[in-house]
């Protein structure tokens, strides 16, 4: 895994947005720049040290308001399967879990792009019959969009349980499927579509495949990204900046990476691959229906990748921020929500 150039180098250029340029300026957080930290700032920082995080990195309108990595957790060995060594940049490599399936989103929108997938396709037209425990009848009615939208019909062991298209359950061993139809419909390999896409074309030169340990793959999705904070918030500015690299180089069309955004018919806060702020009612991975937005101290437009031990990656197109947290499991039940109270204080 090659060493990425310093993100203060990175956020010195330019990207290329729609129609007009967004300056990604140099990034001093505006509370250095004052000599000191402001009050808002330590209480934040503060509260993610204390809440089992490893990294936090906050950009906005291309300022870096905060980069801070702090050591792994001692006496979790479940959070050290997850934790691949440490960047040259001090962040610790850590696959971020179910955050990937907002990766290879973009990914298939990619892959869109490029003519090589059809949505409305039925799944087995990429990786052949008998992919489920369907009958062949049920099996040809699940579409490549139903396993995006976790609204396949299918249960964690593939057996039936609803029509495709009806029924949102959060189904990891389902979505692993998205990987089997990339690398079928592109005839390449995961690790060289990733690279060439996305993470080469992107600067993300931490962030690779690895084969997941046994008792992590036993989930059903047997390979881990592995990433840090630099390298999600990378990801995050060119999702941010409508498809568009730190470079100028366009890596998604804005029209396929705006479809990822669209609310689906089983659940108002899921999209493809990604959770949506902002709607009347959520259906969470394993809380059930909840009244109101996913987060509702954040911002209507935020959306986000979510994936186990709090991992988090959160965009806000309106406020131009891109915020980022690694680390293991946070205490506090009501992390998401308490976290924005305090994200709300420290940015414009």
């Amino acid at each position: 895994m090659t060493v990425r150039p310093r993100i203060r180098a990175m956020v010195a250029a330019c990207a290329i947005a729609g129609a007009g340029i967004i300056a990604i300026a140099a990034s001093t957080p505006a509370w250095a720049a004052q000599g000191e930290q402001s009050a808002e700032m330590g209480d934040l920082l503060n509260y993610l040290r204390g809440q089992n995080s490893t990294g936090v990195l906050i950009i906005q309108d291309g300022k870096t308001l905060v980069e801070k990595n702090w050591p792994a957790p001692e006496g979790n060995p479940q959070f050290s399967m997850f934790v691949y060594g440490q960047s040259a940049r001090g962040a610790l490599l850590e696959d971020v879990a179910s955050q990937q399936k907002s990766f290879v989103a973009v990914l298939t929108a990619i892959a869109i792009d490029k003519g090589l997938i059809d949505i409305e396709k039925p799944v087995a037209a990429y990786v052949g019959t008998g992919w489920s425990k369907a009958s062949p009848e049920q099996e040809a009615k699940i579409r490549v969009i139903d396993v995006l939208t976790m609204s396949s019909g299918l249960d964690d062991k593939f057996g039936v349980e609803a029509p495709p298209g009806t029924k949102f359950f959060y189904n990891t061993p389902v979505y692993a499927v998205t990987k089997r139809i990339l690398t079928a419909a592109a005839g390449l390999p995961l690790d060289t579509i990733t690279h060439d896409w996305l993470t080469g074309p992107a600067g993300m030169n931490d962030t690779a495949w690895r084969k997941r340990p046994a008792a992590l793959a036993s989930i059903g999705n047997d390979t881990g990204l592995v990433t840090t904070p630099g390298d999600t918030a990378l990801f995050g500015l060119m999702v941010l900046h409508g498809g568009v690299a730190k470079d100028g180089t366009r890596i998604v069309s804005e029209a396929n990476l705006k479809a990822l955004f669209t609310p689906s018919a089983t659940n108002p806060a899921y999209g493809r691959l990604w959770w949506l702020n902002g709607s009347a009612y959520t259906l969470r991975a394993l809380a059930g229906r909840q009244e109101g937005p996913l987060v509702p101290a954040a911002p209507a437009d935020m959306v986000a990748a979510l994936g186990a031990f709090d991992r988090r990656l959160y965009i806000v197109p309106s406020r131009k921020l891109v915020v980022v947290r690694t680390g293991a499991a946070a205490n506090d039940k009501g992390f998401d929500q308490n976290l924005w109270a305090r994200l709300q204080k420290v940015i414009d």
